[in-house]
């Protein structure tokens, strides 16, 4: 057959190029895969040799409450939607107890001051507290006028908070919450429970990646971080952190949540190691062989809002971290290790990104082979080992995550664990471009705001008592 001469250069050009974005693509995505195999290993021997030691409790007692004052803190802008059925749950599963709950509302969204003012008639537990400047400002911003009201309130009544408990206007409360956090806040600064995402209907690949993701990170990344004694970054849901150790971050800077980050929660949570306070990731069943006692909630149900939301947490954890928080003490390589974990995520997606193009190259470089009639050129020896490796890996890592998923909420959620990654890294790569173009902006003198998404709350509340263990 003849082949002229220009079209056998474009194919051998392809070739090449589909040769190279392969091997790039090969190596890191190797590196990856066995930094993520590590991890694995160290959670798993955790298991087997019984390193569950948080699990010292059986939640459900709450006499334990009695001693200690919690501060209930719910930023919320624009949730006129969800904040009064999300303030009678909480009300009606913790019930009678030693706490108060601060809402943070702005002077420009009355229709969330109105829902809060007629929750706040009902319960007087519930405190209205509405910023001085208009919304959105930041997450962080809302949380200083919470600090502030919390403040003026124990000095007026002469009864001081032991710990603030930070919860988001869509979160569904366990009944049992309170009662780990006092079985731990005596003896840590700050405690964090497991956050298990609830799947919104018709949302099975969007709202349900959700899962996964945190079955992987707060069923094994967090505890492994916890056994290397690393910090222990919080997730602005489900923790409490004791009011001593706000109020000395609050002397050293003035307020003692960051109005000027993108995640506040998360650099609290390094902040707090830093000044030597013990922090806990706590997963402790809520009864002999049950499901954790776990914060739940609707997480984004469509691509845009879901990018919107994964973009925020890439550009102030993978990108701002690098300058905002560094890489903590000089010979902690326990803590040096997952912070770069932390901050790989954004190479991780470059890397993802270059290896669908060489999955594209090489049936394109197929095609063409077949259409001219001439045999695809041979794999190198070397490639063909680290595609092999790769495949080994991938399998390992599909296995790790189905288990992981199951284990939590069931074998349904868990056979859709395999279709949601490939949802999941669309999803990343898409919200690491939206994350460089934020990261440019704030370089740049850009405003910082609240870049939130619509929430939902379940209109049948979730039952623990149903989880899978």
């Amino acid at each position: 057959m003849h082949r002229p001469g220009g079209m056998l250069m474009a194919l051998s050009i392809l070739d090449a190029v589909t040769r190279e974005l392969t091997l790039f693509a090969a190596i890191f995505l190797a590196v990856g895969g066995l930094d993520d195999l590590i991890v694995d290993m160290i959670f798993l021997f955790s298991c087997l040799g019984g390193g569950r030691r948080n699990q010292r409790i059986i939640a459900g007692d709450r006499s334990e409450t009695a001693e200690y004052r919690f501060a209930i803190f719910v930023p919320a802008w624009d949730e006129s939607a969800v904040i009064a059925p999300m303030l009678r749950s909480m009300l009606a599963r913790w019930g009678d107890g030693p706490y108060r709950i601060y809402v943070g509302t702005y002077p420009n969204d009355p229709a969330t001051i109105a829902a809060v003012l007629s929750l706040g008639a009902e319960d007087w537990r519930v405190r209205l507290v509405i910023g001085a400047r208009p919304g959105p400002t930041t997450k962080a911003d809302c949380l200083n006028v919470l600090w502030a009201a919390l403040e003026r309130d124990e000095a007026a009544e002469g009864e001081a908070f032991t710990a603030v408990v930070l919860h988001d206007a869509e979160d569904v409360v366990h009944p049992q919450e309170l009662a780990v956090y006092a079985s731990w806040v005596g003896t840590h600064g700050a405690v964090q429970l497991p956050v298990a995402p609830l799947c919104q209907p018709g949302s099975r690949l969007v709202s349900g990646h959700y899962l996964d993701e945190f079955a992987q990170s707060h069923g094994a990344t967090l505890p492994v971080r916890q056994m290397l004694g690393a910090s222990l970054p919080l997730a602005g849901v489900g923790c409490a952190i004791r009011c001593d150790v706000l109020r000395r971050i609050a002397d050293a800077r003035g307020t003692p949540f960051d109005a000027t980050s993108l995640t506040e929660d998360y650099e609290l949570g390094l902040r707090l190691r830093a000044l030597g306070t013990r922090c806990a990731f706590v997963r402790v069943p809520e009864r002999a062989n049950g499901p954790p006692v776990a914060i739940r909630a609707y997480f984004p149900a469509t691509v845009p809002a879901a990018v919107r939301q994964k973009a925020r947490w890439m550009a102030g954890i993978a990108l701002a971290g690098w300058d905002r928080t560094g890489w903590g003490q000089r010979w902690d390589l326990g803590d040096h290790w997952m912070r770069m974990r932390d901050r790989r995520v954004t190479l991780a997606m470059l890397v993802l990104a270059i290896a669908y193009a060489a999955l594209v190259c090489w049936g394109l470089s197929a095609l063409c082979h077949a259409l001219l009639g001439g045999p695809p050129p041979a794999w190198d020896p070397l490639l063909a080992q680290l595609v092999a490796l790769n495949l080994t890996l991938l399998g390992w890592r599909v296995a790790m995550r189905t288990a992981l998923v199951t284990r939590l909420h069931g074998w349904r959620e868990g056979g859709w664990a395999v279709p949601r990654m490939v949802v999941g890294n669309y999803i990343g790569l898409l919200a690491a471009r939206r994350a460089l173009w934020i990261y440019v902006r704030l370089l740049a003198g850009g405003p910082l705001r609240w870049d939130k998404t619509a929430h939902q709350f379940p209109s049948t509340p979730f039952d623990p008592q149903s989880a899978v263990a």
